[in-house]
């Protein structure tokens, strides 16, 4: 344990910035894997709708630098694939 009090106080804020990081990441993932289920049960209009909320999940968490910004651009490209392979 830190003596120390500014390593106290950065080790109480780095434990709130990892939960909020925890929270914003589990949200991104949850909608990711909500488009997917979607694109197996095969439903068009529903994974439309559920890729835009992805997409701005996806956006945040790059802005907010929780994922590398490639990183958010290569998940993007990937789930638009999957559903306009869908709609096609």
């Amino acid at each position: 344990m830190a003596n120390i009090k500014s390593a106290i106080k950065r080790i109480r804020v780095n434990e709130n910035s990892r939960v909020q990081n925890q929270a914003v990441k589990s949200d991104m993932r949850t909608n990711i894997k909500r488009v997917e289920n979607l694109v197996n049960e095969n439903k068009v209009e529903e994974a439309q709708v559920a890729l835009k909320t992805a997409i701005k999940k996806i956006d945040k968490a790059v802005q907010k630098g929780i994922i590398h910004k490639n990183s958010g651009n290569r998940q993007k490209a990937r789930l638009s694939k999957k559903v306009n392979n869908l709609s096609a």
